[in-house]
C-alpha cells in the first residue's frame, strides 16, 4: 500500500509573513466567541479563561487538524506504489469515495452515490424545497499527483459544516446545502474531463458512456463493475434542474504563483480560461530503420516534430499567425497574448520499436485561453499549417476534438459573497488582512466551468507553495486549509 504524504509544513518565517498574529487562542477567541456570543457565556457563570480552554478542546482539529489528516490520509489512497494515482472509479477512488461520504455522514450530512459515482452529502436546512447550494469539487487525480487538488474543496466544506451541526446550527439553515466530490474532473482515464459535473450539470451526452480508455473498457463497463447499472434513462437522473438549485460554489487551490507572490491565502476567482483538448494522428510509411534512404521516407515522427514546434510558435507569438478577419479581432488576439498557453502533454508512435520507422504518431494539444473566439482561431489555424505540413512531407494528418469547454464568468453577487467570507476568514485568524482580497482568472480547468451550465458559479482560490500543481511537490501550509475552511464557514453563515 502506498504511504501517505508526510506534512511539509516547516515554514514559519513564511507563515509569519503572512499571518501578523498566529496564535490559536487569539483565534479560538475570536472565531468561538462569533459562535457563542459573550452574554451567554457571562451568563452561565464560566470565566473567561475557563470558557477559552473549553473551546479550545472542541473545536479547534474541525478546521485545522482534522482537515489536514484527512487530506493527508486521502493522499495514501492511490492506486499506485510510490505515487498518488486515483483516476475515474478506479478501486482507490472507490475507498476514497467512501472515506469522503464517512465524513460527510460525520457532519450530519444525509448521503448518497449517483449513477456517475459522484459523492453527495445533503443537509435539508430548515426549508428543504428551496433552491440549494451545492459546493464541490473532485476526489480524483492525474497521475503522481499531488494531495490537494480536488480534496482540499471537498474536505473545507465538510469541515465547516461539521462546526455547525456541533454548536447545533446545521438545520437552521435557510435553505440546502449540499456537497459533492465529482467522480472525474481531470480526464485521465477517458481523455474526456468533467464526467461527474456534466452529468450533474445535464451536459453530459449518452454517447459519453461509450468512450473507451486504452484498454478498450468503456466508461459504461466501469460503472458496471461498481454495481452502477447506468442506462440513457437513469443518466438524465443524474442531471439537477436548475429551479432547484441557487447556485454553486468551489474552493481550489490557485495552481499558480500570484497569491503567494502578494502574501495571502485566499482569493476570488474572476473567470476560468476556454479550453479545447485535440488528439493529432498521423499516418506514415512503416519501413526499416536501415535500409529506408531518407529521401524516400514518409516518417509521420519527424512530420509531428514539425507539427509540435509550429504549434509552439503559434502559441507564444500568435499575433505572428493569425489575421484579423471573420475568425479572429485585434481584441481576441491581444487577450491571447496574455492568455494563450497550449501544452503536447502525451506522444504514441507504433509500433514503437528502436530500428523501425514507425507506421503512425498520435500526440495530445491541450490549448487554454480567456477569449473563446481567440481560441478557436488559432485551432483553426493549428490546423490549416498543419495540413500543409502532412502534404509537403507526404504523409497524412488528422485531428479530433476531444473536449472542448468556454470560458466562464463568475458570477458577481457570489463573488462578492466569496469575497467578503474570504476576508472575514483571514480577519478571523489574524485580526487584520494586509490589503483587499484579490480577484484571479484561472488558467485551470474546473468542475465550475461544467456546472456554469447548471446555474450560477462562483469559485475561491488557495494558496499553493510556488505554484506548483499536478507534482507530488504540491503543498498547502496546514493554516491555508484552516483560512480555506473558515472562508466556507463564514460563506455558509450568510444561510442562517
Amino acid at each position: 500500500m502506498p504511504m501517505a504524504a508526510a506534512s511539509t509544513d516547516s515554514q514559519p518565517s513564511a507563515r509569519q509573513a503572512f499571518f501578523r498574529l498566529p496564535i490559536i487562542s487569539v483565534f479560538l477567541s475570536c472565531f468561538m466567541l462569533s459562535l457563542f456570543p459573550s452574554t451567554a457565556l457571562a451568563s452561565s457563570g464560566v470565566g473567561v479563561e475557563d470558557a477559552e480552554s473549553r473551546l479550545k478542546n472542541l473545536y479547534p482539529e474541525i478546521l485545522r487538524d482534522e482537515a489536514v489528516a484527512r487530506l493527508h490520509q486521502l493522499g495514501g489512497v492511490s492506486d499506485a506504489n510510490g505515487y498518488l494515482e486515483r483516476t475515474f472509479l478506479s478501486p482507490a477512488s472507490v475507498k476514497a469515495g467512501n472515506l469522503i461520504r464517512e465524513w460527510m455522514e460525520d457532519a450530519g450530512l444525509r448521503t448518497w452515490i449517483d449513477y456517475l459515482g459522484n459523492v453527495h452529502g445533503r443537509v435539508e436546512g430548515r426549508n428543504a424545497s428551496a433552491e440549494a447550494l451545492l459546493i464541490g469539487s473532485h476526489l480524483d487525480t492525474v497521475i503522481d499527483a499531488g494531495i490537494f487538488d480536488g480534496p482540499l474543496g471537498i474536505i473545507s466544506a465538510i469541515a465547516a459544516l461539521k462546526v455547525l451541526n456541533s454548536n447545533g446550527k446545521l438545520q437552521t439553515l435557510r435553505r440546502p446545502i449540499e456537497v459533492i466530490a465529482f467522480s472525474d474532473e481531470e480526464g485521465v482515464r477517458f481523455q474526456s474531463t468533467f464526467l461527474g459535473s456534466a452529468a450533474v450539470a445535464g451536459i453530459l451526452p449518452a454517447s459519453a458512456l461509450h468512450i473507451s480508455d486504452k484498454s478498450g473498457v468503456t466508461v459504461e463497463d466501469v460503472l458496471k463493475d461498481n454495481s452502477l447499472d447506468i442506462t440513457k434513462e437513469n443518466l438524465l437522473q443524474v442531471k439537477y434542474e436548475p429551479r432547484s438549485v441557487w447556485g454553486y460554489v468551489e474552493v481550489h487551490i490557485e495552481q499558480g504563483p500570484v497569491l503567494e507572490r502578494i502574501g495571502l491565502p485566499l482569493g476570488v476567482v474572476k473567470g476560468i480560461a476556454g479550453q479545447t483538448r485535440l488528439k493529432v494522428t498521423v499516418r506514415g510509411s512503416q519501413g526499416h530503420a536501415g535500409t529506408v534512404p531518407m529521401s524516400m521516407r514518409q516518417d509521420p515522427m519527424a512530420a509531428a516534430a514539425e507539427v509540435i514546434v509550429l504549434l509552439e510558435s503559434l502559441c507564444k507569438h500568435p499575433e505572428s499567425f493569425l489575421s484579423y478577419d471573420g475568425h479572429c479581432n485585434s481584441s481576441s488576439v491581444e487577450s491571447l497574448s496574455s492568455s494563450l498557453v497550449c501544452t503536447v502533454g502525451e506522444i504514441a508512435t507504433w509500433p514503437s520499436a528502436s530500428n523501425v520507422i514507425p507506421g503512425q504518431v498520435t500526440f495530445t494539444v491541450d490549448l487554454r485561453a480567456i477569449d473563446d473566439m481567440g481560441r478557436e482561431a488559432v485551432i483553426y489555424e493549428f490546423s490549416n499549417q498543419m495540413y500543409q505540413i502532412c502534404d509537403r512531407r507526404s504523409v497524412s494528418c488528422t485531428v479530433e476534438r476531444k473536449h472542448d469547454a468556454n470560458a466562464v464568468l463568475c458570477d458577481s453577487e457570489l463573488s462578492k459573497l466569496l469575497k467578503s467570507a474570504a476576508y472575514s476568514a483571514v480577519t478571523r485568524m489574524t485580526g487584520e488582512i494586509q490589503g483587499d482580497v484579490p480577484v484571479l482568472m484561472s488558467g485551470a480547468g474546473h468542475d465550475a466551468m461544467a456546472m456554469s451550465h447548471l446555474t450560477k458559479v462562483g469559485m475561491l482560490f488557495v494558496r499553493c507553495r510556488g505554484g506548483i500543481s499536478h507534482s507530488p511537490e504540491e503543498h498547502v501550509l496546514d493554516d491555508d486549509v484552516w483560512a480555506s475552511g473558515l472562508a466556507v464557514l463564514s460563506f455558509l453563515e450568510i444561510q442562517l
